[in-house]
């Protein structure tokens, strides 16, 4: 009898919570994917000062920690904070002010968005972004148009008023006579790296790549108070998807600046990989001062470059021209390098010797194939440097290798392809788009690959990148059956998660810190409705974020 109750007294202490040692928040009852290279699962977790201090069985948490916050997850599926890998991200805030064009089906559409918003814009300039040519339905023939429009229409709208509309991809705008006028642009103007569109002696309004810039040199600046309101926004956002650290591709040192006050005031509470943008002001502070890894808020190491333009606007450079013109036309186009093969690698070897990271916008075979020569005379060979490629879409087989050879990181965005897959071929041809979004095989190079959304040029939301990696689809497919785009270049379920985590904090540098679940990590973690890597399609589509927790903080409740 004493025997029995001597080990019913054992039972009941050790259900007992005594929590010897003080933490700031215990996450039991959970099923956490640690996502470290085993794959492990846990049940609880204890959190200090923003660190994920033990991890491990629900009772040995329990009985060996104490906290202040108790979260019981109900059995519910825990996995690291996602980071995008490239996004754009006070540029999206900044359109949430715009007209939002994402999603037009013609032209008509375009213009009625853009008269609703005329009269509630914060600016003297008509601002938009969004609209995309190769969605827009011809309503005469019910075929898709791929015309770029002219301004025509605008003109008549808006005679007084600058209007600047710019492309999904950000590498085309649609800019309105007045606008035109205020910056100079005139049939005979010539841009290196871009160009005017012009016909029967008169500008469409089209610019394509560098020539947007002769416009945005005039635009009124967004005052700080603006890109304050505009980064809140879009943070807001961007937890409610689970998002906890953004590779931000591009911003200029004083943008940074911001991003630092508000991270240290504590309005800012997302992670930032910041890309510094390819500018002599940026040159003159950052090669003085050096790579700044000295929070784990803020990582600046590195800059953003483009080789290229972009697929839909045909400002990709292409090693052969791109098929639906010549076929239509008979003209040769090749798409448009963006800067010399010369001015890159003089960049490129400032950025190797002081240690920052290059990062390359290349789209293109042509411009892919120039990046890599670049990267071969400054790496030399395997390194440990990570530099990337940003998009790497179409990549000849003779250049797919120099990805393991030189060490360099794929950084793509799965949902391109899924988007692109309607008129892609029409860009390339049937025998090269074979070439193009080739994820499983870039990740194959050097056993990772980095992904992101791109947004706003697509949606912020991570889970379509997961579902366009695994499926091959875009995710508002209703139906299983819906045909697959090269099915055989899809990641397996855990490759896409691996891609939003841990290979991400790899390209970032910072896998020493996050990426993972792990004891010495960052509790930077995200709660989901479901298991994504057991959801089918149907399931996956429907999937919810329920908490986003960034540094031991709750950030994101639903």
């Amino acid at each position: 009898m004493k025997n029995i109750f001597f080990v019913l007294l054992l039972a009941a202490l050790s259900a007992c919570h005594f929590g010897n040692e003080k933490v700031d928040m215990i996450v039991h009852n959970a099923v956490i994917h640690s996502m470290d290279i085993e794959g492990k699962t846990f049940d609880a977790m204890a959190i200090k000062e923003g660190v994920i201090v033990a991890i491990g069985p629900e009772r040995e948490i329990m009985n060996q920690y104490d906290a202040p916050v108790i979260y019981d997850a109900g059995k519910k599926n825990i996995y690291p904070g996602l980071i995008d890998g490239h996004c754009h991200f006070l540029n999206y805030g900044i359109t949430l002010q715009d007209a939002n064009l994402i999603g037009c089906t013609s032209e008509k559409e375009m213009i009625e968005r853009l008269v609703q918003y005329a009269p509630r814009r914060l600016s003297t300039w008509i601002f938009g972004r969004g609209w995309d040519q190769n969605d827009w339905t011809n309503s005469e023939t019910d075929t898709i148009s791929q015309i770029f429009p002219n301004n025509q229409v605008l003109d008549s709208l808006f005679p007084n008023d600058p209007v600047y509309l710019t492309r999904i991809d950000g590498h085309a705008a649609l800019a309105n006579s007045k606008a035109l006028e205020l910056a100079g642009i005139n049939a005979n103007t010539n841009v290196k790296g871009g160009y005017v569109e012009v016909k029967n002696g008169r500008c469409t309004g089209i610019l394509v790549d560098n020539a947007m810039q002769l416009i945005e040199n005039i635009l009124p600046l967004r005052t700080p108070k603006e890109k304050e309101l505009a980064l809140l926004q879009a943070q807001e956002a961007c937890f409610s998807y689970g998002l906890t650290t953004l590779d931000e591709a591009g911003l200029m040192h004083y943008d940074i600046s911001l991003i630092d006050s508000l991270q240290k005031s504590g309005k800012l509470k997302m992670r930032i990989y910041a890309m510094l943008s390819d500018h002599p002001e940026n040159y003159e502070i950052y090669l003085k001062k050096g790579i700044d890894t000295s929070n784990r808020f803020l990582n600046v190491r590195s800059f953003k470059f483009y080789a290229d333009g972009a697929l839909g606007s045909r400002g990709a450079c292409l090693l052969t021209p791109y098929d639906d013109v010549f076929r239509q036309t008979g003209i040769k186009q090749y798409g448009l390098l963006l800067e010399s093969p010369e001015e890159l690698l003089r960049k490129a070897i400032l950025l190797e010797r002081a240690g920052f990271q290059m990062n390359t916008h290349a789209i293109g075979d042509s411009a892919v194939r120039v990046v890599f020569e670049v990267y071969k005379k400054v790496l030399g060979g395997i390194n440990d440097k990570r530099w990337r490629m940003e998009h790497a879409q179409v990549v000849s087989e003779k250049d797919m290798l120099y990805f393991r050879e030189l060490g360099v990181i794929p950084s793509v965005q799965p949902t391109h392809a899924t988007s692109d897959m309607s008129w892609a071929w029409q860009r390339l041809g049937r025998n090269r788009v074979i070439r193009a979004y080739r994820y499983k095989e870039l990740m194959e190079q050097n056993g990772l690959v980095a992904l992101g959304t791109d947004f706003p040029v697509e949606d912020i939301n991570p889970f379509a990148t997961y579902y366009s990696s695994v499926f091959r689809k875009p995710i508002g497919s209703r139906t299983d059956s819906d045909t697959s785009y090269y099915k055989d270049q899809a990641l397996s379920p855990m490759q896409a998660m691996y891609g939003m985590t841990i290979w991400n904090a790899v390209a970032n540098f910072e896998d020493h810190y996050k990426g993972t679940l792990e004891a010495g990590k960052v509790a930077d973690f995200i709660v989901l409705d479901r298991d994504i890597l057991k959801c089918g399609e149907e399931q996956l589509r429907d999937i919810k974020c329920m908490m986003t927790v960034v540094n031991g903080e709750i950030v994101y409740r639903r």
